[in-house]
């Protein structure tokens, strides 16, 4: 296997660790007091689902699509 597939593989679980960590994080009882007061929930939680998404876009990338050689 491709150390660039091996690479992308492990972005991808680091990235569905953290988008999952960020939505366990909207059900604790501190995010529903913020999101009930702000509208919103807090800047941490939404770096967590933000980061996740992007690494698992990334690590997708890298694990998915074949460079032409």
């Amino acid at each position: 296997m491709e150390m660039k597939r091996v690479l992308g593989m492990a972005i991808l679980i680091v990235g569905v660790v953290l988008l999952v960590f960020g939505i366990n994080a909207t059900h604790s009882v501190n995010e529903q007091v913020v999101q009930a007061v702000k509208g919103t929930y807090t800047d941490t939680t939404i770096w967590y689902i933000i980061g996740g998404i992007l690494l698992i876009a990334i690590g997708a990338g890298f694990a998915l699509l074949r460079r032409g050689r």
